[in-house]
């Protein structure tokens, strides 16, 4: 049981993070066309006149790429550096202080893990080359005594950025909503009531990055994940077949979105394949935000999705949270594979 962060730095990858050949990032898989890129979306327009260009283009990158690139979203730097200083500091402390909390029990209100198996039908335990702090981070006064004390100013630094990031995803989906001809309001409430989730990756220098992935090509689950990632390359999004390197931006947001949002839009936004890989200069840190439902709530594609001017059927079925994390654990985040378990297969009238 030990970090990743905490090994002598090794000359040669260790075995058990091997990936087999056909799961290793290989250069011609990456899109090579730079000038392909992720949309980057000014939020500030949608405070005034620019309100529908805004939501327009929000609405085609999530047809388009699933992501885009979020700058002046109104979530101020200090927020964002103290947060991430806090929590690179926390990668620093000893082993033993990080160790104490570590579990593989997804019970736990915050836990640190590392290797994240390949696969839960995996047999020879292959993993990847990421460690994770773990948490539920709002609402902030219901949780922020079971976050870590240690180092100080953890706790402080963590309230202000996830009610930040908080209201900045609410703000979004309202954008969304509004993209979709649905009311406003329409995400609040169960579909987004859960408790929200964090995880803090943290990706080392790797000997050889060739061989392994910080994270395996994958969906998000849940509707919205709202992504600090730093100053470090290592992000990539499936695009038309290839993987596209995602360029960070000082204190822009990755806006990426998740399984269920695709499924409660009918599949009119998309939800899209992405991956992390290492680099042996740099250590890499990001912060994902993950918006979630309530787990006994009803989840369905939305009224005005299925009918009234769009004509179009319901191409899922009805399901809860505690669903949706089930089927996710099962398919090990497979896009494919997971909305075939909820997708209706309708009856051709000849």
């Amino acid at each position: 049981m030990k970090l990743i962060c905490d090994f002598p730095s090794p000359k040669s990858l260790p075995d058990k993070y091997v990936l087999p050949p056909e799961r290793r990032p290989c250069n011609h898989e990456l899109q090579g066309d730079l000038s392909v890129a992720l949309p980057v979306i000014d939020l500030q327009g949608a405070l005034g006149d620019g309100r529908r260009q805004v939501i327009g283009e929000i609405m085609e990158a999530g047809k388009e790429y699933g992501f885009f690139q979020a700058v002046n979203h109104g979530v101020g730097e200090d927020v964002i550096q103290g947060f991430r200083e806090a929590a690179a500091e926390f990668f620093r402390m000893p082993a033993e202080a990080k160790l104490k909390h570590y579990s593989n029990e997804h019970n736990k209100h915050y836990r640190v893990f590392s290797g994240s198996v390949t696969s839960h039908t995996d047999t020879n335990d292959i993993r990847y080359w990421r460690d994770c702090l773990k948490l539920r981070c709002y609402p902030v006064d219901k949780l922020m005594d079971h976050w870590p004390s240690q180092p100080e100013t953890f706790r402080e630094r963590l309230a202000k950025y996830a009610v930040a990031v908080q209201e900045l995803a609410q703000r979004l989906l309202r954008l969304i909503a509004e993209g979709l001809g649905l009311d406003s309001q329409f995400f609040e409430g169960d579909l987004t009531g859960g408790e929200t989730m964090m995880n803090v990756n943290y990706y080392p220098r790797c000997p050889d990055p060739s061989l392994t992935l910080g994270i395996r090509p994958h969906s998000d689950r849940y509707i919205l994940t709202v992504l600090s990632q730093g100053d470090v390359t290592g992000l990539q999004v499936k695009h038309k077949g290839r993987w596209i390197g995602v360029q960070p931006m000082r204190n822009a947001f990755v806006v990426n979105f998740g399984l269920q949002l695709e499924m409660v839009t009918n599949g009119v936004l998309t939800s899209v394949e992405h991956r992390v890989v290492t680099n042996s200069a740099k250590a890499r840190m990001s912060v994902a935000t993950l918006i979630r439902p309530n787990m006994g709530c009803r989840i369905r594609p939305a009224p005005m999705m299925v009918n009234g001017e769009t004509n179009h059927r319901p191409k899922y079925r009805d399901f809860t949270g505690s669903e949706l994390i089930e089927a996710y654990e099962a398919t090990a985040g497979n896009r494919e594979a997971l909305l075939a378990l909820f997708r209706i297969h309708h009856t051709k009238l000849l």
